[in-house]
């Protein structure tokens, strides 16, 4: 997919570009979110935050080093990795609840089918857990979020023979669980991170 015209950085500076440009990602960040967290709130609130973060960090893009949409993926990364974070630390529940903004019942109901919808993804994810952190990232963006490797690359800032030796890893160790005795109680959803359809180049 082609960026917009003066990349991020344009689009920080220009409302109209960064309309563009938001209209351009959005579904592709809530999926992103919705796979990993499973209350419509949180999804809205982060995939606002992705968006926030690009505002500040578009100074930081560089097209020779990848694609606008893996630099995007990157940054989605931090702003869940940050959510985890903070909820971990989190004590205070009243607290976050009454800083939630409020939603529109429309809203809700759309949000709650995103969720729906994603619900095979945040399974497959859940699968992967006792994978390495590194690997785990490579297969999560690959298999789960259909990049490609060279973008699952630029979005964790590793190399490309890294970015494939990780994922070769992942996936073989995923296959062995899945083929042990007992097997894994996810057994049909390592079947889809094993065999995902994101690109290998």
């Amino acid at each position: 997919m082609e960026g917009i015209r003066g990349g991020p950085r344009a689009a920080a500076r220009d409302p109209q570009l960064f309309e563009e440009f938001y209209r351009r990602h959005v579904d592709a960040m809530t999926s992103f979110v919705a796979r990993r967290v499973a209350d419509p709130h949180t999804v809205a609130d982060l995939t606002a935050e992705i968006f926030l973060a690009v505002l500040d960090s578009a100074h930081t893009y560089r097209p020779s080093r990848g694609s606008e949409r893996a630099w995007l993926y990157g940054i989605a990364r931090n702003v869940v990795a940050g959510e985890r974070r903070r909820v971990a630390r989190e004590t205070d529940r009243d607290r976050r609840i009454s800083g939630r903004r409020l939603l529109e019942p429309d809203d809700i109901a759309r949000l709650e089918d995103k969720l729906d919808a994603q619900s095979p993804g945040r399974r497959a994810l859940a699968a992967l857990e006792r994978l390495p952190a590194g690997e785990r990232a490579v297969l999560e963006l690959v298999a789960v979020d259909e990049l490609t490797v060279a973008e699952a690359a630029t979005a964790l800032d590793i190399s490309r023979v890294a970015a494939r030796v990780r994922l070769h890893r992942a996936r073989k160790t995923l296959r062995e669980q899945a083929e042990s005795p007992g097997g894994e109680p996810y057994g049909s959803f390592l079947s889809y991170v094993t065999e995902g359809t994101g690109g290998t180049t």
